[in-house]
């Protein structure tokens, strides 16, 4: 069970950080909205946001995990 959720994770890790590198290249495009964000580097500010709701609902997801994994052993203990 555990195995299964950290090579979840990890995949989910890798996905993340491969998007990270792809975000990084040049945008061309003009905008206000894009002219806003860049100039008041608040572009950084939406991505830490996304990566602490990001990690909050992976270790969410672990620990539901580990609650169900001891409601079913118990179950199959006592019958």
């Amino acid at each position: 069970m555990i195995n299964k959720a950290f090579s979840f994770c990890l995949t989910l890790a890798l996905l993340f950080i491969s998007v990270l590198a792809n975000a990084q290249q040049q945008n061309t495009e003009k905008g206000p909205v894009n002219e806003f964000f860049r100039s008041n580097d608040k572009i950084y500010v939406i991505v830490g946001v996304l990566v602490i709701i990001f990690i909050g609902i992976v270790l969410f997801l672990i620990r539901l995990d580990r609650k169900i994994g001891k409601l079913e052993e118990r179950e199959k203990n006592n019958p």
